[in-house]
């Protein structure tokens, strides 16, 4: 069974809860989207360790800052909409790979010389991370409600380089 670990799930918990929109909605103003650990955890009901630990290793892989101080605490570093599903399961769990002989494999396997389907898994794999890939928080926090209450997306202007 293909199955990603609780740390994860949590992450993409806290990850929604720190977006500036999710604080909006919970009555609070745009410019508070800095959040404590312990309210993280009180707003989500993820033991405050537990928050605290994923915090660490999604401020490690760049998703939010930490920010100290009186007033300190944790937010976004870049919007939910650019955030992808494989972004969180590689700051959390490390690499993606099904199998220990897969590029970002961990570990080695006592057939590889003899087996049979070796590098072939790259395929799976490379699929499913391109699926993950493809999958942004945004979606996840918009996944629960109906078509006609979601938020419309809103296309970011291209910058161009001045010739």
């Amino acid at each position: 069974m293909l199955r990603l670990s609780k740390l994860t799930d949590y992450a993409v918990v806290v990850l929604i809860r720190l977006s500036s929109e999710n604080a909006c909605l919970a009555g609070q103003e745009a410019d508070a989207a800095v959040q404590t650990t312990p309210a993280i955890a009180a707003a989500t009901s993820v033991p405050e360790p537990t928050v605290a630990k994923v915090l660490k290793a999604l401020s490690v892989a760049g998703l939010v800052l930490s920010q100290r101080g009186a007033r300190g605490g944790y937010r976004l570093q870049r919007p939910l909409e650019t955030i992808s599903v494989a972004d969180v399961i590689v700051a959390v769990d490390g690499p993606i790979a099904l199998t220990a002989c897969v590029d970002g494999g961990q570990g080695g396997c006592e057939v590889h010389q003899c087996c049979a389907v070796r590098g072939r898994w790259d395929l799976v794999n490379d699929a499913i991370r391109q699926s993950l890939t493809a999958i942004t928080l945004a979606d996840m926090r918009d996944a629960g409600l109906p078509m006609g209450l979601r938020l419309p997306q809103i296309a970011t202007p291209a910058f161009t380089s001045a010739e």
